[in-house]
């Protein structure tokens, strides 16, 4: 009799923490996925081609870690990442944005919706934006400035 009453209620813990965990496994990889984006961005040239495909393409592949299971990542009826680029070597920051959609596990769906963390289609936004500095301050304060050739110059004559 007691079981009866105790496990309806142990397994609503057991969802209630496994969703934040769900979701931030997501961000996790996300987070990794827009740092090495914009590290990518930063050193990429034009030399490359279609450098902003490349790179995207990169981003979405370092994705590809989260299962396509729609409570870690809506696949069903369309991929739902979207991997946003800005800047390359010649600028001074980039950034790179991610974004996608988690369906909210059984019993926390309706929960979800009237908290109003759900979207339209029921399910969670998730995103990270990830920026950063393409050359560090040191090298735009630096007397060899932000030119390489003059920086072997200034390390030879140990004036860096």
């Amino acid at each position: 009799m007691e079981a009866a009453f105790a496990l309806p209620v142990l397994l609503l813990l057991a969802l209630l923490l496994i969703q934040p965990g769900i979701v931030l496994y997501d961000r996790m990889v996300m987070e990794a996925a827009a740092a090495e984006g914009c590290r990518l961005l930063a050193t990429r040239s034009d030399a490359m081609g279609d450098a902003e495909r490349l790179c995207e393409e990169y981003v979405l592949r370092r994705l590809g870690s989260v299962p396509s299971v729609d409570c870690f990542h809506v696949h069903g009826g369309g991929c739902t990442w979207r991997v946003e680029l800005e800047g390359d070597e010649k600028s001074e920051r980039v950034r790179v944005s991610i974004a996608t959609e988690v369906r909210p596990l059984p019993l926390l769906d309706g929960a979800a919706v009237m908290a109003g963390m759900a979207n339209e289609r029921g399910n969670i936004v998730v995103s990270v934006e990830r920026s950063m500095a393409v050359q560090p301050a040191w090298t735009s304060g630096a007397e060899a400035g932000r030119d390489p050739a003059r920086w072997i110059g200034a390390w030879v004559d140990g004036n860096v």
